[in-house]
């Protein structure tokens, strides 16, 4: 049996096992879902590219304390997740200007995935719009409407009170309808 044929939880266990092969079936099953959860957060490919490299090498090394090889997805993308805030708050520390500031690239099955090319166009100015938000409204909005997570999980993620959570959510989503708004007058 070859590892393209391996469900994750087979995949995960020969991973434990060193098994590099199925190591690299695993990266290549979920790299582009992670590198575009990191860009989404950081807006900056070459950082995002680390990131989702580093977070691929932590998940790998601490493989042991997964406890059910079938979450392995989701216990990946919140290390992704944690690691690109920790790296966004870190370079906001120092005010850097990320390098490149391109068009996000939604290709995997766990973003946005549109075959209308109407539905593209609305899509790409939509994730555009988000770009011109403030910080941590993009970010809370990311977390909840893109990536799917609930309040208490971004709460937790971005270390807030629950109650501000819900409140940066729901502004997020108003200053967004509002800039949208302004396009389409």
């Amino acid at each position: 049996m070859t590892p393209t044929k391996l469900n994750i939880e087979q995949l995960v266990e020969l991973c434990k096992s060193g098994n590099q092969s199925a190591q690299l079936e695993i990266y290549n099953r979920y790299y582009k879902a992670m590198y575009n959860a990191s860009f989404r957060i950081v807006k900056d490919s070459f950082e995002a590219e680390d990131i989702m490299q580093d977070s691929f090498l932590m998940a790998f090394t601490k493989l042991n304390g997964l406890k059910e090889s079938k979450i392995f997805g989701a216990w990946l993308k919140r290390i992704v997740i944690n690691n690109s805030i920790y790296h966004y708050k870190k370079k906001n520390k120092k005010n850097e200007v990320p390098i490149d500031d391109i068009l996000y690239k939604i290709e995997d099955s766990n973003g946005i995935d549109s075959n209308g090319e109407f539905e593209n166009i609305k899509v790409k100015q939509i994730l555009n719009t988000m770009k011109l938000l403030k910080d941590n409204y993009r970010i809370a909005l990311t977390l909840n409407l893109i990536e799917g997570y609930d309040y208490e999980e971004i709460s937790d993620i971005l270390n807030i009170s629950n109650a501000n959570c819900r409140t940066t959510i729901s502004r997020a989503k108003e200053s967004l309808r509002t800039k949208l708004q302004a396009v389409y007058e």
